[in-house]
């Protein structure tokens, strides 16, 4: 097999699942250690539940972190079970972001549900994503070995760096100029930071030494950078039907994602154009940014791929993958986890765009 191909697609709704079927009942454990209600309103989150407390089958998630943390033990030669308290720590850091997140953009949908907020109000998104937060690292540090403290080191690293992203993604909508490059380095925070714990967690629990945990960590980065940039795709030209999101949703955020940025920084026409636009819209207050019609969120969706800013981002999507595999192929670990960790990366990547 050519060292640069992954595996069949196949083989990832398998791992996918196993991550589901190891993780999930640790997972609900946790989340039931906390106290009414927000032992039932992170039910709900998760998907557990629907708004009126009834069981659901909604979909929670790919399971992508998971399997990384599992797929990550075994890079370090220790069974994948010994993953699970740091693919649990992750998802709950993972939807301590999400909560707060939707609540700070205005998001009233999330996987075709209403968001916490929108249901049980914003105090009960805020409690709920704290809770989360201290749950992780309770969960991490339960052994109480030398392995749990390096990965709390490494949670609590990730963690900051998330945050930092979030803080970064917010300050970026109120200025009018973002280089490409602030806009990687926000988003290697607040999406890649975490990926790349979630890859390099469940090898530092198998007793991984630094090196093996560094260069899954690497991977992790560049795999959550490409990620990103699908994901900020998405977020203009995405299908709702398949996002659960609005229509141009980051556009009505004023998101200055990867290709907004890419645009904004080109030459010709059409980013002098949209440079004005959204110069004008910067003044602008929320409520008539909000009265916007559709054409107008499409004439901008339209200069912004005119000026390269949808095929530069799919071309910087491609480079972060490739950098990812790079890393994955500069330290010993056996194949077939090598080959599973490559299908999971180009799943996240390739087949999701």
């Amino acid at each position: 097999m050519n060292p640069a191909q992954p595996l069949s697609g196949a083989a990832v709704p398998a791992l996918l699942e196993r991550a589901r079927a190891l993780v999930a009942p640790a997972l609900r454990a946790a989340v039931g250690r906390l106290a009414p209600p927000m032992n039932t309103v992170a039910a709900y989150h998760f998907g557990w539940i629907d708004a009126e407390g009834r069981p659901s089958d909604s979909d929670s998630g790919k399971a992508v972190r998971p399997a990384l943390a599992l797929l990550s033990a075994e890079a370090a030669g220790a069974a994948p079970e010994t993953g699970i308290p740091g693919a649990v720590a992750v998802e709950l850091v993972h939807n301590f972001s999400l909560l707060h997140d939707d609540l700070m953009d205005g998001d009233e949908q999330r996987r075709h549900r209403d968001t916490v907020w929108k249901v049980h109000g914003a105090a009960q998104a805020i409690l709920v994503g704290d809770a989360l937060f201290a749950l992780a690292n309770e969960v991490i540090l339960e052994d109480g070995t030398t392995e749990a403290a390096r990965a709390a080191r490494r949670l609590a690293a990730a963690s900051r760096k998330l945050v930092d992203g979030q803080a970064q993604d917010i300050a970026f909508e109120h200025r009018e100029r973002v280089s490409v490059a602030e806009c990687l380095e926000m988003e290697g925070n607040k999406t890649g930071a975490l990926l790349a714990c979630a890859a390099s967690i469940g090898a530092v629990l198998g007793g991984a030494d630094e090196r093996l945990a560094d260069t899954l960590e690497l991977f992790g980065h560049h795999l959550g950078l490409a990620f990103q940039a699908v994901d900020d795709l998405l977020g203009i030209w995405g299908d709702p039907r398949s996002t659960g999101k609005l229509t141009w949703s980051d556009l009505r955020q004023r998101k200055k994602s990867l290709p907004v940025v890419a645009a904004l920084t080109a030459q010709g026409p059409a980013a002098e154009r949209l440079t004005a636009l959204m110069t004008a819209d910067a003044k602008k207050s929320q409520q008539e940014f909000d009265d916007f019609d559709e054409a107008e969120f499409a004439v901008r969706a339209a200069l912004i791929e005119e000026a390269g800013g949808r095929e530069w981002t799919a071309a910087e999507a491609r480079r972060q993958y490739d950098a990812a595999v790079a890393a994955l192929h500069g330290v010993a670990m056996p194949d077939a986890v090598r080959e599973r960790l490559l299908a999971l990366g180009d799943f996240v990547v390739v087949r999701q765009k």
